[in-house]
């Protein structure tokens, strides 16, 4: 008999502690409604039922029982694998955020300079190009410092520059504008015929 109470004090430690790390949804013993709507384990309706019906039929089937909808009423439940569903969310959210993220490195942005070197220079052709072949978008910025500003047509030359060693791998999108102390280029990859 002490074995079978330690059991469930365990249990029913473990179910708090699930829901108290992540408290999105109330689980087990947290559900404050005296009656619920009852969905099964694998998404057949059971009918409306007190909480403590709704609980025993959890812990028969060895599942948790989740408040997913409190607004409604009654409040809908359901019997799932709190572990699993948690899990599968985060999994999901972690997969949304590399889709996100792959969606903005659409364009990488170049810095360059009216007095850059020429190792410099090459080695920001051949990063981008690197990029270009990946099919991404390239943003080269020219910064003008101090009296630079007096003269535009040097940024210019060098984006041109730029934009001429990568000739054989982009297409300019967007010729240099102008834009405060910034002169930026937008190169495109090819479109393969």
């Amino acid at each position: 008999m002490f074995f079978g109470g330690y059991y469930v004090s365990i249990f029913l430690w473990r179910c708090q502690n699930i829901a108290s790390k992540d408290r999105e949804y109330l689980i087990n013993e947290q559900i404050r409604a005296e009656e619920v709507l009852v969905i099964g384990p694998n998404g057949e309706q059971l009918g409306v039922k007190p909480l403590s019906d709704a609980l025993t039929l959890a812990s028969y089937a060895g599942f948790d029982l989740v408040l997913m909808n409190s607004n409604s009423t009654p409040p809908v439940c359901k019997i799932m694998d709190y572990n699993k569903f948690r899990y599968e969310n985060k999994k999901k959210a972690k997969e949304n955020f590399k889709k996100q993220r792959e969606s903005n490195l659409d364009m990488k942005e170049y810095r360059l300079s009216v007095t850059i070197d020429k190792h410099d220079f090459g080695t920001r052709v051949r990063q981008s190009s690197q990029y270009l072949e990946k099919g991404h978008k390239i943003k080269a910025t020219v910064r003008f410092k101090g009296r630079e500003m007096v003269y535009p047509e040097l940024g210019e030359a060098v984006l041109m520059r730029f934009a001429e060693s990568l000739s054989h791998l982009a297409v300019i999108e967007q010729k240099p504008v102008l834009d405060g102390r910034f002169m930026s280029l937008i190169l495109a990859p090819k479109k393969e015929k």
